[in-house]
């Protein structure tokens, strides 16, 4: 069982990095090779902007090349619970964005013609419990009445055409969601960057950022200084650099997922014969989907701490076990990959984009970032480019989580408490 990633450990080589070191002038340095990056540089050097990528590891090395590869539709909360917090209209255009962002990944895909096995599958919301499919019905009905005709419910009755387990009541299905492979669509998306005149250097951590009195900003890194007119941070929670006003409002998360050894196509159709992306409805539940090459990722929350090897392989063993309980028949199977990442997730579960003290940000995706981050490295460099208009975040406040200054001590309180309202609900 390798303890990395299965996207980064199967993904083509990045050859397009910048060598030598870090000096000189540009229009942008973006800080961090991500999915908000790297979107963001191809969409400044298409306009013709100079621009220097810095990367404090690999090319889609953290959060972007450590996720389930799911590419989905939809917000994170309910969208009525939502309404009725922020509005209707409020809670409408942040559902439309998470859509258009779907959009945005097929349709860089297309152009760039990146070989990622992008496609569109659907995701199905699965009910752990009676009740939760009632909720989820209700759910179904306020989404076609206000935002998504593209949602249905599949019975209990025929939830077994969708998935082989006993585990699940019916589920809710939006057919637009999509997948691809995480790590050739980043370093696809980093091809087309470098072809468009983007300079994307690797192993080269920011270690300072000063403003300069004559307007933009000097970055050093640890393969030299660079100044900016203008610089834009697609850190997510990174804890590299001196960006601790972002740590402070946002919680790291691990999040960790296994890959099986490629399985047989006759079991593979027993268990999942639509293939689309899945997720249960427990507040500690998981997530799972087929890969490319016939093996099944399967994740979740299995332990509320961050992730290291050790935290990694335990994770491992109860993941195991999960997928196991959910599938009889995978008993005994290998276990090929197990790995973990962080999710940088904000209090109310928003992204935040925008401008601080002269820096221009996006972050916080809130373990929805595969497609909401593609498609805001694209509305970023509108942003910048004086058009703040596109940018669905923008009006949000965004202050410091309480007694939080970057390491999440209070993980295994937040455990409990959803465990306790998984065992309730």
């Amino acid at each position: 069982m390798k303890l990395e990633s299965y996207w980064l450990d199967t993904a083509p080589v990045f050859a397009s990095g910048a060598q030598g070191p870090v000096s000189g002038r540009a229009d942008v340095v973006v800080v961090g090779a991500g999915f908000t990056g790297l979107s963001a540089a191809l969409a400044l050097a298409r306009r013709g902007a100079s621009v220097v990528v810095l990367e404090a590891g690999r090319v889609v090395g953290e959060a972007s090349g450590r996720n389930g590869g799911h590419c989905n539709s939809g917000l994170a909360h309910d969208f009525a619970t939502l309404a009725g917090r922020i509005g209707l209209e409020q809670a409408r255009a942040f559902y439309q964005a998470y859509a258009a962002s779907v959009d945005t990944v097929e349709k860089l895909v297309r152009q760039e013609d990146i070989a990622c096995d992008f496609s569109r599958v659907g995701r199905l919301k699965l009910a752990a419990k009676p009740q939760h499919y009632d909720k989820l019905a209700r759910a179904c009905e306020v989404l076609r009445a206000e935002v998504d005709q593209h949602v249905e419910m599949v019975s209990a009755a025929d939830i077994r055409s969708e998935v082989g387990s006993g585990q699940f009541f019916g589920g809710l299905l939006q057919t637009t969601s999509a997948q691809m492979h995480m790590g050739k669509f980043g370093v696809g998306l980093a091809h087309a960057a470098a072809r468009s005149g983007a300079h994307i250097f690797e192993q080269a951590p920011v270690t300072a950022l000063e403003r300069r009195a004559e307007g933009g900003f000097r970055v050093t890194s640890a393969r030299g200084s660079i100044d900016a007119a203008q610089v834009l941070l697609a850190t997510g929670n990174s804890r590299e650099g001196p960006f601790s006003y972002f740590r402070r409002r946002m919680v790291s998360v691990g999040s960790f997922i296994i890959a099986t050894e490629p399985l047989d196509k006759a079991v593979l159709d027993r268990l999942l014969p639509q293939r689309r992306n899945y997720v249960t409805s427990k507040n500690i539940g998981n997530y799972f989907r087929v890969s490319p090459d016939h093996r099944l990722l399967f994740g979740g929350r299995a332990r509320f701490a961050m992730s290291n090897p050790r935290s990694d392989r335990k994770s491992g063993h109860v993941l195991r076990a999960a997928m196991e309980e959910m599938f009889p028949e995978l008993g005994g199977v290998g276990i090929d990959y197990c790995w973990g990442g962080l999710v940088d997730m904000t209090a109310d579960r928003l992204p935040r984009a925008g401008q601080h003290d002269g820096l221009y940000y996006s972050t916080g995706y809130s373990g929805h970032g595969v497609q909401m981050s593609v498609h805001m490295g694209q509305v970023m460099a509108d942003v910048m480019a004086g058009k703040p208009e596109g940018n669905p975040w923008r009006d949000l406040a965004w202050p410091a989580v309480p007694g939080h200054f970057g390491k999440p001590w209070f993980l295994p309180v937040v455990g409990a408490y959803y465990r306790l309202q998984d065992w309730l609900h």
